[in-house]
């Protein structure tokens, strides 16, 4: 097989400046500018490289697949030592790195790609991201391909802004396409929403179409979640090269697509500036034992019998009115006091099996100066961390969605190396009357988008090899009795679940943390521990698959001691087909909150305080039978 690539070469230039030098300076509104002059004889930043870029990454990757590839009007080669050329490069794209961002500088004016029809006869003919058509050099393969009928076509689409790049998309057997909500033309490409068929816009062929974004790659319904936003030497520009020459040369190999996206993600997210991967090692690090064997372990030793798991992950905003409660300021160090008083509590590990972080407490340290993951994991607890980004309201409603999937899986990313291995995610839900007690609210819309972002959350965590726990909870400070906390909380789950089905999430290694189903914290009639008990175990059996990992309860503004007994109370009807615990917040730290007050002379007090609970609500999972419902 060869394939004969057309695009331009590039020259990219890698400028990492440090923000201290006289090359910024602030404005009076504190926005920094920078003074660069590229018509001095020398650039004095730190650490300038330079890297091939363009079509040269194409030609590169499809070299490591043992692929043979030229590129049209380039005697660019590829060694020992990497990519090498005599012509002189053209056009160049200088990156800018400072402060961890990118900036890029290019040329205004493209350089118009040259293609000189090749003599021979090619079996792939592949216009590259870098390439920028005319209409002579469309008018050229298009002859070429009517010549040449062995040949298939392969085209790199960013926008429908070249019309004559357009013009060959009904001759392409395979497209690489990048949707992006910020398109440089007003005619967005997208998985969901093909631009609109017309002479200069012909709609996309789905069964022809690979769909690229900042981080994922998808074909149909098989999605691959990927890092493209790189800023350790690799630019975004570069990665999106990568992965589609690397899916592109998998095709030719005979991999399928889902292993061609794999491969595609691997070489993206381990390659650096000058070296992508080879295939030996693509394939090596294909075939590492993945992710489905270890996070089900993962999932199962976190809801393992007679333990619970801490939800230290309060907010900025959630601890910032705790503290207010008790007038203790909100600083760094009173934060890691707190957190320390959990984290430090004698015997600890005998009643949990992890913890939920927010970022910052992930980011700390102890004061023994372990990181607090690693001293986490030393007492056999496993991390874990919350990754939503709190809740937003629909356009003209009072009901909200989760933010957070921008950026999920490169944050997934970073927390997979700091040792968090699983994560959450809250959707609330807020039970509303009309005048006749009638449900208005959750929405049949605001369930099913709710439930479609805890979805792809947790297909997203399960492709970084984390555990998701997802959290559709039934906000307790309501007027509404427990009939319709239960009718609510069937169609919640009914809706979940065909989700996740959706997006193939791997149900044994999927945790689900919800409401028990009690009424409302200010409806007149107040729900007994034995009406909760039964109603949950009711709603769970009839609505929640036996094959997930396990189930477990927020206490979600229920005191302490109320927590305690509603979860006895539910455990006390199994056998249940999947393991029942507590993953509690307030109900655990709110006793060593009111103990504590700020002060650390107080600490040793507020431990036991906490500990109190802890025990109370291990003792509570004890009224559960040890082996699962047949």
């Amino acid at each position: 097989m060869n394939i004969l690539i057309v695009g331009n070469v590039l020259k990219d230039v890698y400028l990492n400046l440090d923000s201290r030098t006289e090359h910024f300076e602030t404005d009076k509104n504190g926005t920094k500018w920078l003074d660069l002059s590229f018509d001095a004889s020398e650039h004095r930043y730190f650490n300038r490289n330079s890297n091939y870029g363009g079509a040269a990454i194409s030609f590169e990757v499809l070299s490591k697949l043992g692929l043979e590839s030229t590129v049209s009007g380039s005697n660019i080669q590829f060694n020992d030592d990497g990519l090498v050329a005599s012509d002189p490069v053209k056009a160049y794209r200088y990156l800018l790195i400072a402060d961890g961002g990118v900036t890029y500088f290019a040329p205004t004016t493209h350089q118009i790609t040259t293609f000189t029809p090749p003599a021979e006869s090619y079996d792939y003919l592949y216009i590259d991201r870098s390439a920028h058509i005319d209409s002579n050099t469309a008018n050229k393969i298009i002859a070429y391909l009517e010549i040449s009928a062995k040949t298939k076509l392969v085209i790199y689409l960013q926008n429908f802004d070249n019309p004559h790049l357009v013009s060959l998309i009904p001759r392409a057997n395979l497209i690489f396409c990048e949707k992006s909500s910020k398109s440089n033309s007003n005619r967005d490409i997208s998985a969901d929403s093909q631009a609109p068929a017309s002479e200069s816009t012909p709609s996309l062929d789905p069964t022809k179409t690979i769909y690229f974004s900042d981080d994922s790659l998808s074909f149909q319904e098989i999605t691959e979640y990927v890092s493209m936003n790189r800023i350790d030497l690799l630019s975004h520009l570069t990665a999106y090269s990568i992965a589609s020459a690397t899916v592109l040369g998998s095709f030719i190999l005979g991999y399928s697509v889902e292993q061609s996206l794999n491969l595609a993600q691997i070489n993206v997210e381990y390659s650096k500036l000058n070296s992508t991967i080879p295939l030996s090692r693509l394939q090596e690090l294909a075939e590492k034992p993945e992710n489905k064997n270890d996070i089900e372990l993962i999932a199962a030793t976190l809801v393992a019998p007679e333990k619970g798991i801490l939800a230290a992950d309060e907010s900025g905003g959630s601890i910032h009115k705790k503290f207010a409660q008790l007038e203790i300021d909100d600083t760094y160090d009173n934060r890691h006091d707190y957190r320390n008083i959990f984290f430090t509590t004698d015997g600890l590990e005998d009643y949990i099996n992890g913890i939920i972080l927010f970022d910052e407490t992930a980011r700390d340290s102890t004061d023994n100066g372990q990181t607090v993951v690693k001293y986490l994991t030393s007492k056999r607890i496993i991390p874990g961390i919350k990754v939503d980004q709190g809740l937003e309201k629909f356009p003209n409603s009072e009901e909200t969605y989760t933010k957070g999937l921008s950026g999920l899986s490169t944050r997934l990313q970073e927390y997979y190396q700091m040792g968090l291995r699983f994560a959450k995610w809250r959707a609330a839900f807020e039970i509303r009357l009309d005048d006749n007690g009638k449900i208005l609210t959750p929405t049949d819309h605001a369930i099913e988008e709710n439930c479609k972002i805890l979805a792809e959350y947790a297909a997203r965590c399960q492709a970084a090899n984390i555990v998701p726990i997802v959290e559709p909870e039934i906000v307790y400070d309501g007027y509404y009795s427990i009939d319709q906390a239960a009718l609510t909380a069937s169609r919640i789950f009914d809706t979940l679940f065909n989700k996740l089905d959706e997006y193939k999430v791997n149900l044994r290694a999927c945790i689900l943390k919800c409401s028990m189903v009690l009424a409302g914290k200010q409806y007149e009639t107040k729900s007994t521990p034995e009406e909760i008990g039964a109603r949950t175990a009711e709603i769970l059996k009839d609505h929640v698959p036996t094959e997930l990992a396990g189930i477990v309860f927020l206490s979600g503004g229920q005191t302490p001691e109320q927590a305690t007994d509603n979860l006895a109370a539910v455990t006390s009807h199994g056998p249940f087909p999947w393991p029942v615990t507590f993953s509690f917040a307030r109900a655990l730290q709110d006793p060593a909150l009111y103990a504590w007050k700020g002060d650390n002379t107080n600490a040793d007090t507020a431990r036991s305080a906490f500990k109190e609970r802890l025990i109370a609500n291990c003792e509570a999972l004890k009224k559960r039978p040890d082996k699962k419902a047949k």
